[in-house]
């Protein structure tokens, strides 16, 4: 079987077109879906909650070609009309001011841009923290009540990512403790005649005054640490104010809340897996591998952002019109079964384990070794120190959050024993 052609067909009723990517059971469970659109061939065309029409590439093979094809540009100039629209909602002048982050921009400039923050998240540096890492996460756990119930994500899972992120790049306490996690809201587009519209531009103006004042604190007091080099990078003009700015939203966005979210879904994955979640509690040396696995089951990143073709083109057999936005599911990848044997079954001793949960090509992911570093040890802490863990809801009852590219929640009741 090749990458154009369908698996074999089902008794399924045919998949619409556009597919919308949309609604509660979507959101809850989006694998049942993409195992019919990877079957019936790996390009569809789909339609988002903003009315945004898309081409969502699924399979492995599909996918990892599309994150490697440099006929694909990332920049936001690439789109056209139509996409711009209804997916280019962030209001200018921030659209043009805080849109222009790495995640966002094609060589040269994403390879001069990525320069700057590749260091900071070294696999060496991020073993070098690990100590205070592990100290943030128990003070967080010393917090929790002394026995159930608690919310894993507004007493951990909220916080512990921010916490490692402002450790790293160097924000000093008295910004950290003012972040406000609700800022984090601005990437789930929010159309102009919504009626959130209003909450969404003051979360956009909260966000970019904050922003303004790490700035000028860094500029006032930066050291050696990667705020302070970025800022710096700007005041020698080799980065503009708005490329300065951007970085830093990604970096307190994008930094942070997938972390969040990935420990959310990771504690849900061994919920529903109680017997992975023993194997887990009673053996930490599994902990590495348990990690890809858990990325690779259900990863908080589940869609890939924007990219374009800059001429009209053919993606694995489908004509796709110039400026028109491709998106790579990657959790439909991760599920292929024709690269991960049983792929719907969460095996901790999976090995090989090549999920694309931090992407891959130039965009992979640079705070990769970070967040599995965070991840081990949110999910080690988590598990030794709170025996018995356990959802305490109905699994049916978790919310989770509407976004468009990601996947978490943000509430997790849980039930322990003690607290160790």
């Amino acid at each position: 079987m090749t990458l154009h052609e369908p698996m074999p067909a089902t008794d399924a009723e045919p998949l619409p077109d556009p597919v919308p990517l949309m609604g509660c059971p979507y959101k809850a469970d989006p694998y049942p879906l993409y195992a019919r659109m990877r079957e019936a061939g790996p390009v569809h065309r789909v339609l988002f909650p903003s009315g945004v029409q898309a081409w969502l590439v699924t399979g492995y093979d599909a996918a990892h070609l599309a994150l490697n094809d440099d006929r694909l540009g990332k920049n936001h100039d690439r789109g056209n009309d139509r996409w711009r629209a209804r997916a280019s909602i962030m209001p200018e002048p921030q659209h043009s001011q805080l849109q222009v982050h790495l995640l966002h921009q094609d060589p040269p400039v994403h390879t001069r841009m990525r320069r700057f923050v590749t260091d900071a998240f070294t696999p060496r540096r991020i073993e070098e923290l690990r100590p205070r890492f592990q100290e943030l996460a128990d003070a967080l756990v010393d917090a929790l009540p002394e026995a159930g119930p608690a919310d894993l994500v507004t007493g951990f899972a909220a916080h512990f990512p921010f916490q490692v992120l402002a450790e790293v790049i160097g924000l000093p306490p008295e910004l950290s403790a003012r972040f406000d996690r609700d800022w984090g809201k601005v990437v789930q587009p929010v159309g102009p005649t919504d009626p959130g519209r209003p909450l969404y531009e003051a979360r956009l103006h909260g966000l970019q005054s904050y922003i303004a004042d790490v700035v000028t604190h860094q500029r006032e007091h930066g050291g050696d640490d990667l705020l302070g080099r970025l800022v710096a990078a700007r005041d020698r003009r080799e980065l503009t104010r708005a490329q300065l700015d951007s970085m830093i939203f990604q970096l307190l966005v994008a930094g942070q809340e997938p972390v969040t979210n990935q420990i959310a879904t990771a504690l849900i994955a061994l919920f529903r897996n109680p017997d992975q979640l023993a194997r887990l509690r009673d053996d930490p040396d599994l902990l590495p591998r348990a990690v890809e696995e858990l990325l690779r089951y259900d990863s908080a990143f589940e869609l890939t952002t924007w990219r374009f073709f800059d001429q009209d083109n053919a993606l694995h057999g489908t004509g796709v019109p110039a400026g028109d936005s491709v998106i790579v599911s990657l959790c439909a990848a991760n599920r292929d079964p024709r690269r991960f044997p049983d792929p719907d079954t969460l095996d901790l001793d999976r090995t090989p384990n090549p999920h694309l949960a931090f992407g891959h090509g130039i965009h992979f992911c640079p705070g990769a070794a970070l967040a599995r570093a965070e991840l081990r040890i949110a999910l080690g802490t988590l598990l030794a120190r709170l025996p018995g863990l356990h959802l305490a809801i109905d699994d049916a009852d978790i919310e989770w959050i509407p976004a468009v590219l990601g996947r978490g929640t943000d509430h997790l009741p849980v039930g322990y024993d003690r607290r160790l």
